[in-house]
């Protein structure tokens, strides 16, 4: 089970009073979406622990970038995203630990959840909702099984679409593991797994 201090054992360059107050949404997302075994938690910490670098970032920096030009129209990105209107690409950037983007997602997300998140996608950076849409994302994704059955590579691939980051995840993955009291270490793949 997760404590704050397992957490900042995962994150040792998270704040703690940033730990103190995240905490509770934290818990309250892992249990609504059944992150609730060793083996879902630690593989779902280390991946929002990569994706918000460690809570920093509860919102995508926005520059615009090259890649976030990417996500206005006409873009063919843009259009995947489900991002119609000029200005939607800010509007909609990543949020919250799993940063989701793209109108469609934060639609999903709002839906799934009882929440206007077209209308008030700001929200979504808020820790009560961004470790929700995480964990709803998590779920809806069948990451939870995947979790299960010690894939972590393939959990990269639903949330990243690529490996982008995979030696930093896997560290948090391992530094998890370990945290939660669990005696194998992922290497490279992430679906190989080694005694200790």
């Amino acid at each position: 089970m997760i404590t704050e201090d397992i957490l900042q054992q995962i994150m040792p360059n998270l704040d703690t009073a940033k730990c103190q107050a995240y905490f509770p949404f934290l818990e309250q997302a892992m249990a609504e979406f059944e992150i609730n075994t060793p083996l879902r938690e630690a593989a779902f910490l280390a991946q929002i622990a990569h994706e918000s670098g460690e809570f920093k970032w509860m919102e995508e920096i926005w520059g615009p970038t090259e890649a976030q030009k990417h996500y206005e129209p006409p873009h063919p990105k843009a259009r995947e995203l489900g991002n119609i209107h000029a200005g939607d690409g800010k509007r909609f950037k990543g949020r919250g630990p799993i940063q989701i983007t793209g109108r469609t997602n934060y639609k999903k997300y709002g839906d799934l959840l009882g929440l206007d998140l077209e209308e008030h996608p700001e929200s979504a950076a808020e820790p009560e909702v961004g470790f929700r849409t995480a964990g709803a994302f998590w779920k809806s994704h069948g990451l939870n099984e995947l979790a299960d059955g010690q894939q972590f590579e393939k959990i990269t691939r639903r949330i990243n679409g690529g490996l982008l980051g995979q030696n930093e995840r896997l560290k948090y993955y391992n530094k998890a593991k370990a945290a939660l009291s669990m005696n194998t270490e992922t290497t490279d793949s992430g679906d190989d797994f080694v005694s200790r």
